[in-house]
C-alpha cells in the first residue's frame, strides 16, 4: 500500500507522514508550484500549477489499493474507479455508497453559491478534527494489511 496526497492545502500532512513513517509506507505528496512543504519522510512531487494539474497527474499515478488523501471529490470518485481507498482531510472516508450523494450535494451547493453570490464560511480545524483523521487513517491501514 502507498499513499498518496493532494497536498495543495491539505492540514494533515505531518500526521499523514508521521504515520507512513511509523508503519513503514511509501507515502507520495503532489503539490503545486503555490504549496511547497517540506517532508521528514516520503516524497514530494511538485507539479506545474493550473487548473486540477494535481488531481490529473494524482489521478495517473494511482494503483489500486493506494490510499489517496484529498477533500476533492472528483479526485475522490476517480480514485475509487481506480480501486483505491481515499481518505478526505476531515477523516471521512469516501466510498462507492456515500460518493454519488457527497458529489450531488456539490453540485446543488455550488448552483445555490452561483445564484446568490454567497458562499459558506469552512469551521476552523480543531484537535479533535486531526484525532479522527488519524484514528481513521490508522483503521484504513489496519484493515488494509490484514486483508492482503
Amino acid at each position: 500500500m502507498r499513499i498518496l496526497v493532494d497536498g495543495d492545502g491539505c492540514p494533515v500532512i505531518e500526521i499523514i507522514t508521521k504515520v507512513a513513517a511509523d508503519k513503514n509506507l511509501e507515502l507520495i505528496v503532489y503539490t503545486d508550484l503555490n504549496h511547497r512543504h517540506q517532508l521528514a519522510y516520503g516524497t514530494l512531487e511538485v507539479v506545474d500549477q493550473g487548473f486540477q494539474s494535481v488531481d490529473m497527474i494524482l489521478y495517473n499515478k494511482i494503483q489500486a489499493g493506494d490510499l489517496v488523501v484529498t477533500s476533492d471529490y472528483g479526485l475522490a470518485a476517480l480514485a475509487l474507479g481506480a480501486g483505491a481507498l481515499v481518505l478526505g482531510f476531515s477523516g471521512r472516508e469516501f466510498t462507492n455508497q456515500n460518493i454519488e450523494r457527497l458529489l450531488a450535494t456539490r453540485h446543488r451547493q455550488f448552483k445555490e453559491r452561483k445564484r446568490t453570490g454567497r458562499h459558506t464560511s469552512h469551521k476552523k480545524r480543531s484537535p479533535a478534527d486531526d484525532q479522527r483523521f488519524k484514528e481513521t487513517l490508522l483503521n484504513l491501514i489496519e484493515n488494509r494489511t490484514t486483508e492482503l
